[in-house]
């Protein structure tokens, strides 16, 4: 379960850090998109685990534990952003929302091309 914990936790971080470098390189002193970097980290390194057969029951668990604390952590997380900052930045604030929502959406791809691994999914399929 730690390690499933510890995944989330390098992926949350590294995408802060992702999002506090980006507002720097757009001059502006904020986080931007910290969070959907962090999920979009989330999912690429859950897919690199699956595929090596490194991600285990016991790491599903971690992220699931956390999974549902997510809306507290969001709204918690949420209060820390400069709002004034992102109001007053209006392009900015666009682009923060749709940098991560564009990686995403061209991740999709990618993600549909994966053969199931999970017996669930095999019969889903």
């Amino acid at each position: 379960m730690i390690y499933g914990i510890a995944v989330l936790s390098a992926c949350f971080l590294l995408g802060q850090l992702i999002g506090t470098w980006l507002g720097q390189w757009l001059g502006i002193d904020a986080n931007v998109g910290g969070v959907g970097f962090a999920m979009i980290l989330l999912i690429l390194s859950n897919q690199w685990l699956r595929t090596r057969k490194l991600f285990t029951a016991d790491m599903e668990g971690g992220i699931v534990f956390w999974s549902n604390l997510y809306i507290p952590v969001i709204v918690a997380m949420s209060a820390t952003q400069n709002v004034k900052g992102a109001i007053s930045g209006g392009w900015m604030a666009l682009l923060a929302g749709t940098i991560p929502t564009a990686l995403c959406v061209l991740l999709i791809p990618v993600l549909s091309r994966r053969k199931p691994n999970d017996p669930i999914e095999k019969a889903q399929a």
